[in-house]
């Protein structure tokens, strides 16, 4: 994440029916506060902050709007400690999300993220009510708490000693910091450049500072001999009369090759000029696009059309206009004055987002395919890009389009406003749908690699629906079972989800024995005990074990119990636990006990600590489920009993 202009996050994505996910959302989120951080300048009040967040677990920051008050709730909770918990943002309201008031909402060293800046008053005052019930579960899980106010509202006078007031940061030093980090050395940026004191000499959100360093940094790279003085000039004048220009030269280049080339220029700008070349035949030659008259040979070169669009190849064949942001202003005036176009716009992207060329990098293809959904998103149409997506991986043929429909989709769920409706559609998807293994595919990659980050429960809750439809292969519970690694909270909400609210007994009970993995279960990382300590989870666990016993055949499950018996016959502490936990699972039916008994036996040789530790383990099992039987034979005379030792 960042305060400036573009992607959220940067998809370069290869998919598979077997990929599995390199990096971990948490990794993943990590990574984008760490890049918010090298670009922040720490404004007034950020001591303050820091300080009420040591000594007391969470602040509210109040601050006007574009003062960098998300961006430095953000950075507050990046600078802690990470030892356990998770980095998340809570949606208080929203049907997927505990209440406030709900001492699970918080996890072992969870950092989160409370924004509530844009809150209508009556939003904002029950927030303030339940604060407390928060603040208590923070406390108790040594978790941190940032929460944003809105601008200029009343806060409750028992929370006023957690305000912190955030002022905006010094214009100069935050522009400085971007120029920076673009690559600017500090001899170039102090040369005199009127147009930075003009643009400084009035007050501007962060944001807004940022994309004027952004558009230095796009000028310098265009020409870079220009010198520092005329790249912020280019930058200060890029979107002054760009669609006036534009404009007057769609309406004198009326000859369809000339609109078609002045459209893949701005689509693919910056591409090599063979890329360009081909895209522009494929617009011309798409049905209902324009058409290209005359004989090859008769038609102008490539030089000569591009100089007739103002733009022109570089050193090293890549295609630019020679005007900053002129890509942008073409963009936006085929798709408002062309709307008759969209459809052909949104095909001709899809067959150049596959071509086969060396110069179309992944980078490049993505940033096609992104420049098209800015289009649908800044005109209000975020359904038509999830008909997209839809028809992207629609099945035959569709694999080529996977990366792009991840592209759609996610540029969808970055977006401030349409954020929620995608994480919506995204649940309905892999809740109802019928699914491609294309459309699974692109579903499982957005659910970890975009939603996770900063809302794993939403992504928990989706990659659950998904995996129950899995058959065979299970990719998305692969993900699931990585997701609830990074927090004993999420797999405490993942066994609730997959014992206590089942629609779907059987498939839940294949997913439990993924999830219920008694390692992480007996282990309590950073927090106060381990989650088999909790008589809720108790509860849980033996009604998934009751669902295994009951629905699944002995094959599927044996290789489970298995491994809990080895945990068992491992833990000093949790053994007894564990095996009453099984027990209970079997709710008193024999065939269940003998079942349950039959596998221990079988295991014994390869139990930790060897045949007699093995040994141990099954006669202490026979010893509880004889005594859930109301029975109390000797373990030695059982084994007799019994012709193989095999029923109890």
């Amino acid at each position: 994440m960042h305060t400036g202009h573009g992607d959220l996050y940067n998809v370069n994505v290869t998919i598979g029916p077997q990929e599995s996910t390199s990096r971990s959302p948490r990794r993943i989120a990590d990574d984008q506060l760490r890049r918010l951080r090298q670009r922040f300048v720490d404004p007034a009040g950020m001591g303050e902050a820091r300080r009420l967040l040591a000594e007391h677990s969470t602040v509210i920051l109040s601050g006007e709007p574009g003062s960098g008050r998300t961006a430095a709730a953000r950075v507050l909770l990046y600078e802690l400690p990470r030892d356990t918990g998770v980095f998340r943002e809570l949606l208080p309201g929203d049907e997927e999300e505990s209440t406030l008031t709900d001492p699970a909402l918080v996890g072992a060293g969870d950092r989160l993220l409370l924004d509530l800046a844009e809150a209508t008053g009556s939003r904002w005052s029950k927030n303030c009510r339940d604060l407390s019930s928060l603040r208590k579960a923070v406390h108790e899980q040594q978790a941190h708490l940032v929460v944003v106010m809105p601008y200029d509202d009343g806060l409750e006078s028992d929370l006023q000693f957690l305000r912190a007031d955030i002022a905006r940061p010094p214009a100069k030093e935050v522009f400085r910091r971007h120029l920076r980090l673009h690559g600017v050395t500090h001899e170039e940026f102090l040369q005199p450049a009127p147009a930075v004191a003009e643009f400084l000499r009035k007050p501007h959100p962060v944001k807004d500072i940022a994309n004027f360093a952004d558009r230095v940094r796009r000028a310098r790279a265009a020409d870079p001999d220009a010198g520092f003085a005329r790249w912020c000039e280019q930058a200060r004048d890029a979107r002054k009369t760009r669609r006036k220009e534009v404009a007057r030269l769609v309406a004198e280049r009326c000859e369809a090759p000339q609109r078609a080339l002045l459209f893949t220029t701005a689509m693919l700008h910056g591409a090599h000029s063979g890329v360009i070349h081909r895209a522009t035949d494929a617009l011309l030659h798409l049905p209902g696009g324009p058409r290209e008259e005359g004989p090859s040979l008769a038609c102008k070169d490539l030089a000569e059309r591009l100089e007739e669009i103002h733009a022109s190849t570089g050193a090293y064949g890549h295609v630019q206009f020679k005007e900053l942001d002129y890509d942008d202003a073409v963009r936006v005036h085929f798709w408002d004055h062309m709307p008759h176009l969209r459809p052909l716009f949104s095909s001709w992207t899809a067959r150049s987002s596959t071509l086969d060329d060396p110069h179309l990098t992944p980078s490049l293809r993505e940033e096609l395919v992104s420049r098209l959904a800015d289009q649908y998103l800044r005109t209000r149409q975020w359904q038509g890009l999830v008909a997209l997506a839809d028809e992207w991986t629609a099945g035959a043929g569709s694999r080529a389009l996977v990366p792009a429909a991840v592209h759609v989709l996610s540029r969808g769920l970055e977006h401030q406003e349409y954020g929620g409706d995608f994480r919506e559609l995204v649940r309905a998807w892999c809740r109802d749908k019928q699914l491609t293994s294309e459309l699974a595919d692109v579903l499982r990659y957005v659910c970890t690699n975009v939603i996770a980050p900063t809302h794993p429960d939403q992504a928990m809750i989706r990659l659950l629906h998904l995996a129950r439809r899995e058959h065979g292969t299970t990719p998305a519970l692969d993900a699931l079972c990585a997701l609830v690694a990074t927090s004993s909270r999420l797999r405490r909400r993942a066994l609730d989800r997959v014992t206590r609210q089942s629609s779907a007994p059987a498939a839940d009970a294949r997913l439990f024995l993924r999830i219920c993995d008694p390692g992480p279960l007996t282990e309590p990382g950073g927090a106060p005990r381990a989650l088999v300590d909790e008589r809720y989870v108790q509860e849980n666990v033996s009604l998934g074990w009751h669902a295994v016993l009951t629905h699944l055949p002995q094959p599927d499950w044996q290789p489970y119990a298995t491994r809990w018996l080895h945990v068992a016959a491992d833990s000093n502490d949790c053994s007894g636990l564990l095996l009453d936990l099984l027990v209970r699972g079997a709710s008193g039916n024999g065939t269940q006990f003998a079942a349950l008994y039959a596998v221990a036996r079988a295991a014994e040789p390869t139990m930790p600590g060897g045949l007699a530790r093995g040994a141990a383990t099954s006669d202490r099992l026979l010893h509880k489920i004889s005594t859930a039987q109301g029975l109390r034979p000797s373990a030695a005379s059982s084994r007799s009993a019994s012709p193989g030792g095999t029923t109890p």
